[in-house]
């Protein structure tokens, strides 16, 4: 059950989807418009009708829904027959239908295409989903069925999937609390309810930092080194922002931004880092840093109602790294090759800033200008020259799709009949190998200021064998759009994102489970970004590439050179690209290690600062020269829901392991082959979140996984020196937590 009776942080975590566009005609009374969640849409593949209601609609349904799901709660509670999995387990598995229809809608749009309006019901709506959902895994009534089926479970004849959702149900309602005291059971309601107003407000906050604040320039010489397109862009900002005549770079959601290697200006390139690294720190006018104090120190009185030292202990009890240490092992035995790649890196960095007349050391806004320009001259490529290969229709439907064709043998018919909740959204019927009707796929490309920052992945609907449905999916990402009537060109990075989100989606399509809460991408959050990651190995394919890579002018094709220079330049410039998220990793699971009273001591915006400083500097790395991806005031994997990605951002790191070492798989069995997708649909894409994933990665790879061809991809080891690197028992757990 994705939104039903799991933790209230699970149900909290599924509303993360998107906002819904204005609707043109005139709709019928805010009591029919609910009435449409009560059952299946009537599109193909029960697609949602964003026709058929309005904002005014989902208070209301929401209301509605959740006394629905409140009633059929109570109906399996007052059976008067004896606890049994289909009474019990399946019933739970099947109630709340119409609360996800609502929240699966409601959490895209705020997300993708959210309104003033969108953020002031998720406001008022989060708090009370959080006290349903609690009311539900608290139940101690419900939670005594459970566990009576949970406890014959060996006297059962179940499959392996009914097995494994018994014993998610039963293992969800006592990480919720079942097994608490009473009282201890509402602190746990209290404590949530705390979290959920907090972690919807840091969101909110954070958004609005780097959406609603865009940093001005006055002139067009502050921006000298952009494209004629970026300035214009700029400019038509800085008007829609009230200030015409000047111009105005929008931030994106990470640390560093993308225009900072091409501004010639030091100074400006100085603002817009500095605008960006403060942002929501106080300096101008949001500041999180009482919210982040405040989810911490909830957080930690949490885990201490479960005689859990602290988050990080408590939030990893279904990952499959299991154990905050086993996390923590794996990342720092990176930092040493790390750190010294960081400090190799600054210093022939600011020896090309001295070569280029200048008398400062680098600084984080001249790194990526530097060594765009060393990785040039070093390899001779020319990022804006690779970018002219790379048209965006063509990135998706002659690259991503071919590689579906290839590997799946999927096909794909673009379709102009389905309502979307932005006109920028493209919808895509999806074939299986036998020719068969296998989803929906909806692409969302581009930037927007109602849109949060970043890339993602989620469903529309599930496929369940229980329900008789398949995938409706969306891919959101955040490209900026291209001036109108110019060709919609996009960065290598860009390319790999969309081959990265396409991976979800396939992991999404290829689900094959019978329940929806076990279903496609249903899985531990240490797990399910490896699939994702493994299909970026695809966009330089050379057969792959030279299908899509073509020049937007000529239609030339890239040569070869130029991505052998594209992969031989990936390994550079580690220092700063693989120190950034393992910074952000080990800064997350600082927060998440606090105790109750550490946590307490926290309590004023200057001490959120030292902490953050602190932990930064007991990495041993570069952190001036290299900060965090995301700083702690607009980290929104870890503080903006109740679940998310806190003492979990490690797991990119965890699954980057995972996907290089089934990269090698791939290479070492032939590489693009229909019988070598087959086998990876079948161990691993197929299999939702069934099984242990230890197991899983053995059926496919033959063996345990070894991190010895990641830290060779990042440049960071030579093979012969990470020969005794293998994960096995002595590193990490034999099987994970599920």
């Amino acid at each position: 059950m994705k939104a039903q009776i799991l933790a209230s942080a699970a149900l909290a975590a599924i509303l993360t989807t998107q906002p819904q566009a204005a609707m043109a005609q005139e709709l019928p009374p805010v009591e029919w418009q609910v009435s449409y969640f009560a059952n299946d849409s009537t599109l193909p593949f029960r697609a949602p009708d964003f026709t058929k209601f309005s904002e005014d609609a989902y208070i209301p349904a929401f209301e509605t829904a959740m006394k629905i799901h409140a009633a059929e709660i109570e109906k399996i509670k007052n059976n008067p027959e004896a606890p049994t999995f289909e009474n019990t387990i399946v019933a739970l598995e099947t109630s709340g239908k119409m609360l996800t229809r609502v929240a699966t809608v409601f959490f895209a749009l705020t997300g993708s295409n959210t309104t003033d309006k969108l953020d002031a019901i998720n406001t008022e709506i989060s708090p009370k989903l959080t006290a349903h959902g609690d009311a539900i895994t608290l139940d101690p009534v419900l939670f005594a069925r459970v566990k009576a089926v949970y406890d014959n479970r060996a006297a059962m004849t179940m499959t392996p999937e009914d097995a494994k959702l018994l014993e998610s149900t039963y293992e969800g309602m006592v990480q919720a609390g079942a097994l608490l005291t009473d009282a201890q059971r509402e602190e746990v309601k209290t404590l949530n309810s705390q979290l959920s107003t907090l972690t919807t407000e840091f969101g909110q906050a954070a958004r609005a930092a780097m959406s609603d604040q865009p940093v001005f320039f006055d002139s067009r010489e502050d921006l000298a080194g952009l494209s004629d397109s970026d300035i214009k862009a700029a400019a038509d900002l800085a008007a829609e922002k009230g200030q015409p005549g000047k111009f105005a770079i929008a931030l994106q959601n990470t640390t560093q931004q993308p225009l900072l290697p091409s501004m010639a200006n030091r100074a400006a390139r100085e603002k817009l880092f500095k605008a960006s690294y403060h942002r929501a720190d106080g300096r101008m006018t949001v500041d999180t840093r009482m919210l982040i104090a405040e989810i911490a120190e909830l957080r930690a009185k949490k885990a201490a109602l479960f005689g859990q030292p602290d988050w990080a202990s408590y939030a990893m009890w279904d990952r499959m790294a299991e154990k905050p240490k086993t996390a923590l092992d794996f990342m720092e035995q990176m930092v040493p090759a790390l750190a010294a790649t960081q400090r190799r890196e600054a210093a022939l960095l600011t020896e090309a800033i001295k070569a280029d007349g200048g008398d400062y050391d680098v600084q984080p806004w001249d790194w990526y200008r530097y060594a765009n320009r060393i990785k040039a001259e070093k390899y001779d490529l020319d990022e804006d020259a690779v970018m002219e290969y790379f048209v965006l229709d063509k990135v998706l439907e002659d690259g991503v799709f071919y590689m579906a064709e290839k590997l799946y043998g999927l096909t794909f018919q673009r379709r102009t009949d389905l309502p979307v909740y932005h006109p920028d959204v493209w919808t895509y019927t999806v074939f299986d190998r036998d020719g068969s009707e296998l989803g929906i796929f909806y692409f969302d490309p581009f930037q927007r200021a109602s849109k949060r920052g970043g890339a993602w992945m989620s469903n529309f609907v599930d496929q369940s064998h229980l329900y008789g449905t398949k995938p409706v999916i969306y891919n959101v990402l955040n490209i900026p759009k291209a001036p109108e009537g110019e060709v919609q060109l996009v960065s290598f990075d860009w390319v790999n994102t969309t081959f990265h989100e396409f991976g979800h989606a396939l992991h999404g399509f290829f689900a094959d489970q019978r329940y929806a809460s076990l279903s496609g991408t249903a899985t531990a959050r240490d797990f399910v970004e490896y699939p994702s990651q493994v299909h970026e190995m695809w966009a330089t394919w050379p057969s792959i590439l030279s299908n899509y890579a073509k020049h937007y002018k000529t239609g030339e094709t890239i040569p070869d050179e130029l991505i052998e220079k594209i992969e031989a330049a990936a390994k550079f410039n580690q220092g700063y690209d693989f120190g950034e998220v393992v910074e952000a990793a080990l800064l997350d699971m600082k927060w998440s290690a606090l105790s109750p009273t550490e946590a307490a001591a926290i309590d004023t915006p200057e001490k959120v600062d030292a902490f953050e400083r602190k932990s930064l500097e007991e990495l041993g790395l570069e952190i001036d020269l290299v900060p965090p991806r995301y700083r702690s005031t607009y980290f929104n994997h870890i503080f903006s829901s109740p679940s998310g990605y806190s003492a979990g951002y490690y797991s990119y790191l965890w699954t980057e392991m995972l996907d290089r070492d089934s990269r090698k798989w791939f290479i070492e069995n032939g590489g693009l082959t229909r019988e070598n997708g087959d086998h990876y649909r079948a161990t691993v894409l197929s299999r939702g979140g069934t099984m242990d994933y230890f197991k899983m990665f053995e059926n496919f790879a033959g063996r345990a996984p070894d991190v010895t061809p990641m830290l060779e991809a990042r440049g960071l080891v030579a093979g012969d020196e990470a020969a005794d690197s293998e994960v096995s028992d002595g590193a990490l757990p034999p099987q994970s937590v599920n």
